[in-house]
């Protein structure tokens, strides 16, 4: 998504916001998609209707869990297609709201890479399409910062001259990634124990940082205000726009695999429409829009192989192979765990 957004808790966030919020209203288009603002070009309904003949309304939703909370609210009516991230789209998969794909319709699934129809949430595309995929890491000023913070602890214990000049990710699932990793454990870690393991190194990395951030840690780069923060690969990217110091590596330790989907709502009136649709976006001059405009990698081989040359060589984590892309974490639906996560979070934030 544009803003890297919360996987954290799933269903509990979910059943709270369904409480306040109603499933999308009628509309008299042929498709209604609902989706990140930004994360698909301005001209999407025109281009799609001068393809197709077909009418689309796109609304947006700011977080997974607001989106969410509709879809459990009309039990997934409202909507064709919905844009979630993986461990979403496998709740939705669970509680029986998407509907199967008709690859048939989809012959543009053949420019994915084989990576992306082999992910563990849903391995051979059964119910979603990957529409973008990445990472997360340490981006940093390399004017600023001495050597490469090739390890989480780079981040969590900081050197001297960089103490109060750091920030991290406030999501829950990437801030407990950052201690979880660091310590050698798993991204999506069920044991208690460990869980407060990782929460007790990040309540001491609270003492060193400027601030929690989601959305201008980039822009504290580009400012020297901050000299070393944690980052999605393709936020970081909109720093180096603005200073070519900035510099984004993945630590020693690894990092997660998240992944932001398209699924197709169960509850639908116009399925074949929004097969339609995900094959349009699949075609690589379409799916290429996204890795050129927001900056994040697209699981499909003949897009990302059509952009310039220049764009990875300004931005160099664009040029990633999925090989090894796929070797990261790849971010799941916590279950039960999520209580514990949401627990270890709550217990760092409140933390002095």
């Amino acid at each position: 998504m544009k803003a890297r957004n919360g996987t954290g808790a799933l269903r509990a966030a979910a059943a709270v916001i369904a409480a306040s919020l109603t499933a999308g209203t009628a509309s008299a288009a042929d498709l209604v998609i609902s989706n990140w603002d930004g994360y698909m070009a301005k001209d999407i309904a025109e281009s799609f209707k001068a393809a197709t003949g077909l009418e689309i309304e796109v609304v947006n939703h700011a977080t997974n869990e607001e989106i969410m909370g509709k879809l459990m609210a009309s039990g997934g009516k409202g909507y064709d297609i919905v844009f979630v991230s993986s461990p979403f789209a496998e709740v939705l998969n669970a509680q029986g709201l998407v509907e199967p794909l008709d690859k048939a319709a989809i012959p543009n699934l053949a420019n994915l890479y084989p990576e992306a129809a082999a992910l563990a949430y849903d391995p051979g595309n059964a119910y979603s399409v990957p529409y973008t995929w990445g990472t997360t890491g340490l981006c940093y000023r390399s004017d600023k910062v001495s050597g490469t913070p090739d390890s989480w602890m780079s981040l969590l214990q900081p050197a001297d001259d960089i103490k109060g000049k750091t920030t991290m990710l406030a999501t829950d699932r990437w801030l407990m990634a950052a201690g979880l990793l660091a310590k050698g454990s798993s991204v999506n870690e069920a044991d208690p124990a460990k869980i407060n393991e990782a929460r007790d190194l990040l309540i001491e990395a609270k003492k060193t940082l400027l601030a929690y951030d989601d959305t201008t840690f980039y822009a504290k780069l580009v400012s020297g205000e901050a000299s070393l923060v944690h980052a999605w690969d393709g936020w970081c990217n909109y720093g180096i726009a603005e200073n070519k110091d900035i510099k984004f590596v993945v630590p020693k330790e690894g990092s997660d695999l998240w992944v932001d989907t398209m699924v197709v709502l169960k509850g639908s009136e116009n399925k074949a429409n929004a097969m339609k649709f995900i094959d349009f976006i699949l075609d690589a001059k379409n799916h290429a829009w996204a890795a050129e405009n927001i900056l994040y990698k697209v699981p499909n081989k003949a897009a990302m192989e059509s952009l310039p040359a220049a764009l990875g060589e300004q931005y160099p984590n664009m040029k990633m192979p999925p090989a090894e892309l796929a070797k990261y974490e790849l971010l799941r639906d916590l279950g039960p765990a999520q209580k514990d996560y949401s627990r270890a979070v709550s217990e760092i934030k409140a933390a002095n």
